[in-house]
């Protein structure tokens, strides 16, 4: 909320090279949108993957993962949850499809923001969708669990409704203000993190909240690629510059714009990915640099099945030539043999 009043928007003050950036995100929008109007089942072909490396990425950062191929059966709904990691990645994995399903008849609000905690945490026998009864410092703690560190005090437990009814109203006033969308959907993640409104889940929520904005404000790239594996991708820079921007935040002497800057970068790199991408599935490029690049954008190991589906036009036998030659090469290196095999990078 305090990121979003219009005293604190009215300072903020952009650079040169900020404004180039906005732009270049809008430019990418509009080409993709291009590419929804002419070529709309390749596009939709890179949908699934994305589905399945945005849930596990999301709850990998949060420490909670799942055996080789549990996320994909879960995924695709060929299993049911064993334990309390695979029934937070199931949560996951409906509150996402949820979004992309109804985001258009999903108003940002406090109240909406409770329902998807709630189906978030649907499979848990505690289950979701209540505000935090008790305060959660963000704090770093020694390899005994001691307290080292206090990194942000987020709002108290009993300021919270307030604070997030607030922040509901402020985004919609800035909305009717017209607030630039990739200025307004980072500042209000930023908020959302500074509040901290649930006992647990923030981090996962922030990154739902984050897909549901940009649907909102006229993105749609994380329709296509996980915008939560590019965050994996670069964890050391999100939480430094969202601790940067926290600091003051409660006073609103916060400077949001190293997080900003972070927020845009995220998503320059995902358009940039989308791009690659749709070269691959439109047959841009030799099948082989292809193949090269689906495997570096890999993150863990990975099957052949994984490559084949970032690269539907390239045969079998040509990704098992390539494999064999990054092997060879002591790039990749084998783990299992036949159907089952995973790859890794050495």
């Amino acid at each position: 909320m305090k990121s979003l009043t219009a005293g604190y928007l009215a300072g903020l003050a952009f650079t040169a090279t900020d404004l180039a950036t906005i732009r270049h995100l809008g430019e990418a929008s509009g080409k993709h949108q291009l590419w929804a109007a002419q070529t709309p089942e390749q596009l939709e072909s890179l949908r699934s993957a994305a589905v399945i490396e945005s849930t596990e990425s999301s709850n990998r950062i949060e420490g909670v993962v799942a055996p080789e191929g549990r996320v994909r059966e879960l995924v695709l709904r060929s299993t049911t949850p064993r334990n309390r990691s695979e029934q937070e990645i199931a949560g996951y994995r409906d509150t996402l499809q949820l979004i992309h399903e109804s985001h258009a008849e999903m108003p940002v609000t406090a109240n909406v923001v409770r329902q998807l905690h709630q189906r978030l945490f649907s499979y848990l026998p505690a289950g979701g969708g209540d505000w935090k009864s008790t305060d959660n410092d963000i704090v770093e703690r020694d390899a005994e669990g001691r307290i080292t560190r206090v990194r942000f005090r987020p709002v108290a437990a009993h300021l919270t409704p307030d604070a997030m009814l607030q922040t509901e109203q402020l985004y919609s006033a800035a909305i009717g203000n017209i607030v630039e969308p990739l200025v307004l959907s980072g500042l209000t993640v930023l908020d959302f993190l500074c509040i901290h409104p649930f006992r647990d889940g923030n981090g996962r929520m922030a990154r739902l909240l984050t897909l549901l904005l940009l649907y909102h404000g006229g993105h749609r790239v994380g329709r296509y690629i996980s915008l939560e594996r590019v965050i994996e991708d670069s964890k050391a820079s999100y939480y430094e510059t969202l601790e940067a921007s926290s600091q003051g935040w409660h006073e609103a002497r916060h400077d949001a714009m190293p997080w900003l800057r972070y927020y845009w970068g995220m998503l320059t790199r995902a358009y940039r990915e989308l791009e690659e991408r749709m070269g691959t599935v439109t047959g841009k490029g030799s099948k082989t640099e292809r193949v090269l690049a689906a495997i570096g954008r890999r993150i863990g190991t990975f099957r052949i099945t994984d490559i084949e589906q970032e690269c539907p036009d390239v045969s079998r036998d040509l990704i098992r030539l390539v494999l064999r030659d990054l092997r060879d090469k002591g790039v990749l290196r084998p783990e299992g043999t036949g159907r089952g095999a995973r790859w890794v990078k050495s």
